[in-house]
């Protein structure tokens, strides 16, 4: 995706509808409200009604947070940069991926808004439970927190500084994708498979551009560490 600028200050326009534009947004806090029931929920009914023991529900949930990482890596890799031909198509990717790229401080999108959320997280639970029977109760639950987690990472990668020395990388990365080259660093809640696949950015030869970074923040105070 190539813009002529990309926008620190504003809103792309979506939609026409106010209506519409108003389903386009949301806040983090509204996303955990709603999947932290479900995650709650699932995981008490895979240790009471299933009966599954504590250890195969630890490691199963776990195995739901590492497939998200795969999942989002592929997803923002080969569907919110497919490079689309048709006008349709090119609408679709910006409203899905592209408007964040020109306007990467517009803090209501994100995570992606409700009702596509859950849409896009029903259909994964059926497919999984096609795939994996009610393992489904256990292993969904990971991968909706892997995703929680994703959104926030993402969240506090554009508003604030690392608060841990070794997460610096992961800012990094995201910094220089947005910054850089949009074709590498596609992993946001995690480098992993950035590192797998070959698109990770080489930190240490990479110069920092602490402005760049500054205009990327929504707000941020004096810190001693710097990007």
């Amino acid at each position: 995706m190539e813009f002529e600028k990309i926008h620190n200050k504003g809103q792309a326009r979506l939609f026409k509808s106010q209506y519409l534009e108003i389903f386009t947004k949301t806040h983090p806090l509204v996303i955990w409200g709603i999947y932290l029931p479900i995650i709650v929920g699932l995981l008490y009914y895979s240790a009471t009604t299933l009966s599954f023991p504590a250890s195969r529900i630890i490691f199963t949930f776990l195995g739901g947070m590492l497939f998200w990482t795969l999942f989002e890596y592929l997803m923002h890799r080969y569907v919110f940069h497919f490079v689309a031909e048709s006008r349709w198509a090119q609408k679709f990717i910006y409203i899905l991926h592209g408007n964040h790229h020109e306007y990467p401080r517009d803090r209501e999108r994100l995570f992606m808004p409700p009702v596509p959320s859950l849409i896009l997280a029903s259909a994964i639970f059926v497919i999984t439970f096609l795939v994996m029977g009610w393992n489904v109760a256990m292993f969904f639950p990971g991968f909706v927190f892997g995703y929680l987690m994703y959104g926030s990472m993402h969240y506090a990668i554009h508003a604030w500084n690392p608060p841990y020395k070794w997460m610096k990388p992961l800012w990094r990365n995201h910094h220089l994708h947005h910054y850089k080259n949009d074709h590498n660093g596609f992993g946001v809640s995690s480098t992993l498979w950035d590192h797998v696949f070959g698109t990770m950015f080489d930190l240490k030869n990479e110069k920092e551009d602490k402005e760049k970074v500054k205009e990327l923040m929504f707000a941020r105070k004096p810190s001693k560490q710097g990007l």
